[in-house]
């Protein structure tokens, strides 16, 4: 399976174990949101505790042992507006080490989370 795919499967799961697997120790996570960036317990604290993101129409556009690239439409659990996300990730030791994204809103009175 995929690093990408296993990924997506844990997520789809909210399975923190399988995922805590899949990313690496060092991780760096550079959302579009906010100029932030997350570690791997920040991003694990997103599974499990009732605001897990859902996607659908995961698509993997280009994977190899040093880099994928995915595009799925995510739904928040935080009821802001779902987006159209494009996922950079750099893998290390068959791992996720670095994932950084870009969206595109989905409806037309978006608004990002954390502006208001």
């Amino acid at each position: 399976m995929s690093i990408i795919d296993a990924y997506n499967e844990a997520w789809e799961n909210t399975d923190a174990n399988a995922l805590a697997e899949i990313i690496h120790d060092d991780f760096v996570f550079n959302p579009h949101v906010g100029g932030i960036t997350m570690s791997k317990s920040d991003l694990l604290g997103f599974v499990g505790e009732g605001n897990t993101p859902t996607s659908e129409n995961n698509r993997i556009l280009f994977e190899n042992a040093e880099v994928g690239v995915a595009h799925s439409i995510v739904h928040f659990a935080n009821d802001s507006d779902s987006e159209a996300v494009l996922s950079f990730m750099r893998f290390k030791d068959g791992k996720i080490i670095l994932m950084e994204t870009g969206a595109t809103p989905l409806s037309d009175n978006y608004k990002l989370v954390g502006t208001e």
